[in-house]
């Protein structure tokens, strides 16, 4: 009786001293134990299934979508997470239109069609337009040293421009002066954008390598692609898929529209003349994108861990669970993009279900929540941004992750590393504490690297994260970088470096946790916070 008493006593006493021991560390005791649930094993038996052909890609809409959704609920089930929704649901549902792609544009008696003389990419409203002329713009730039906008009233022109940017007869570009491409090469959206603000009606963009660009980027467009069936009065909605008109057409058609030598000739005489070339080109065209549309349901869904003393406050965490489907009899399985996101937060969730059902439950809310629809454009986590089921203004954070399962030519000789976008963009204090979950659990390379918005690789627009950032959520993306097998139907399980895995999503897990359960929530700059 004695001996056993002192037995417990020096346990008692052991766990004191480590804990002690990890307080002076900074090390949150509580948070290291449960972050134990986050393995490397569990991420790869969930990975084999989501990622499986039985999935048949995950598909925005489509049968092996619901099937994950299906399986992603029945994981939080069985964690003990209850449902948020009626009938014992975790989905927030919403609805799409599937759109698929389709045209003409017919010009002098002749009709081109979609596919084999011209393409476009999703993102602009049906159209049906004619005139009797349309606008030859050199190269569609406007800048100090290279203006083909001079002089010249576009507004509610089509026009029609070179691809690239001019060079002289020793290969320097006209606009930057040296051998180095201009933002209006490098950037995909510069021109279009810019011709939107002037006021033109729409683009066309004549491609040399027009079969070479096709083949590149053929799933985007020759698949359906889905729009969200909401209130498309929101000024939101409306501002963010107003986009302009662009189609992409090849040199044969390029030479019906400008006549046969018109772009040799035109494009020689810039190079040699280093100034601008711009025509009026009679031409009557007509351009008819009228796509056909059918109805869709998807689902986010939702884990939700109530908090304690300030509960009403959440922290959401996100990862895209769709990818892309199926094509010529290919599976597409996103392993990396985003199976491993997806399995991440998974395990995140179950992580801080056994940490408040052993009573230590975190202050704020936490929302793990797998979203579907970004494949298709951000619409899972833009129609949750739009009718949150809980106030954004209380969304203290998001984390988002996605893809983390492999590594990037960067960073082929050292897997130790994740990069990180946004921490500062919107709030110091969120970078701060990323900064020191990092320095003190995990270690790992926090690479900045296109943490800019104005990266021409546009990262920070590229993910959920978005559309936490536009309506002033604070937000970290983590993101290992792209590689041989990015949207290819080779992204599968065998090459996922699961240790890797873990060590990133127990880092977001300590993130979490101290953004549960500190006093303040991260402050937005320019509100006492200094970047």
């Amino acid at each position: 009786m004695c001996m056993k008493t002192n037995n417990l006593l020096t346990i008692a006493l052991f766990f004191l001293f480590i804990s002690c021991s990890f307080a002076q560390q900074g090390i949150d005791s509580v948070a290291l134990r449960f972050s134990a649930f986050i393995n490397k094993e569990d991420m790869k038996r969930h990975l084999e299934i989501l990622a499986s052909d039985d999935y048949e890609g995950r598909e925005t809409g489509k049968e092996g979508q619901k099937k994950a959704a299906k399986y992603i609920s029945q994981q939080f089930r069985d964690y003990g997470i209850k449902p948020l929704f009626p009938e014992e649901s975790y989905y927030q549902v919403f609805y799409l239109l599937e759109r698929k792609p389709k045209g003409t544009i017919t010009a002098a008696g002749k009709d081109f069609r979609f596919i084999s003389d011209f393409y476009y990419y999703p993102g602009f409203a049906d159209i049906n337009l004619k005139v009797e002329d349309i606008l030859f713009l050199g190269y569609g730039i406007e800048d100090s040293k290279y203006n083909d906008y001079e002089g010249k009233d576009v507004k509610g022109k089509v026009v029609v421009i070179l691809d690239k940017e001019p060079f002289d007869k020793k290969g320097r570009s006209l606009v930057t002066g040296t051998k180095d491409l201009s933002k209006w090469s490098k950037e995909s959206r510069t021109k279009s954008a810019h011709a939107r603000e002037k006021g033109v009606r729409a683009m066309i963009v004549v491609k040399k390598d027009y079969l070479t660009a096709l083949e590149y980027s053929k799933h985007y467009i020759e698949s359906p692609t889905l729009m969200l069936e909401m209130d498309t009065t929101s000024i939101d909605y409306q501002k963010d898929r107003k986009r302009l008109p662009v189609f992409y057409i090849s040199e044969n058609m390029a030479e019906n529209l400008l006549g046969k030598d018109f772009l040799q000739t035109t494009s020689a005489l810039i190079s040699k003349n280093k100034k601008s070339i711009t025509a009026i080109i009679p031409a009557s065209v007509h351009i008819q994108i009228d796509r056909d549309n059918n109805r869709l349901s998807s689902e986010n869904v939702l884990a939700y861990i109530e908090g304690t003393d300030l509960k009403k406050e959440l922290v959401v965490i996100t990862a895209h669970y769709d990818h892309i489907g199926v094509e010529d009899g290919k599976v597409f399985n996103g392993a990396d993009d985003d199976g491993s996101g997806t399995v991440a937060i998974m395990e995140i969730a179950e992580a801080f279900q056994k940490a408040s059902a052993a009573g230590f439950r975190p202050r704020r809310s936490i929302l793990v929540m797998p979203v579907s629809g970004e494949e298709k454009g951000l619409l899972g986590s833009y129609y949750y941004s739009q009718y949150p089921v809980f106030p954004l203004e209380n969304t203290v954070a998001n984390l988002n992750i996605d893809m983390i399962g492999r590594l990037d030519d960067r960073h082929k000789d050292n897997p130790n590393y994740v990069y990180v976008i946004g921490s500062d963009i919107l709030s110091m204090d969120l970078h701060n504490v990323s900064e020191q979950a990092n320095t003190t659990y995990s270690n790992l390379q926090l690479d900045y690297t296109y943490n800019d918005p104005k990266d021409p690789n546009r990262f920070y627009y590229r993910s959920d994260h978005y559309n936490f950032a536009r309506k002033n959520v604070p937000v970290i993306f983590y993101f290992n970088g792209v590689h041989e097998d990015y949207h290819k139907h080779t992204d599968d399980v065998e090459k996922i470096d699961f240790e890797k895995m873990e060590k990133i999503t127990r880092l977001v897990f300590f993130t979490a946790w101290d953004l549960a359960n500190r006093n303040s929530r991260p402050e937005l700059n320019g509100k006492g916070v200094k970047k």
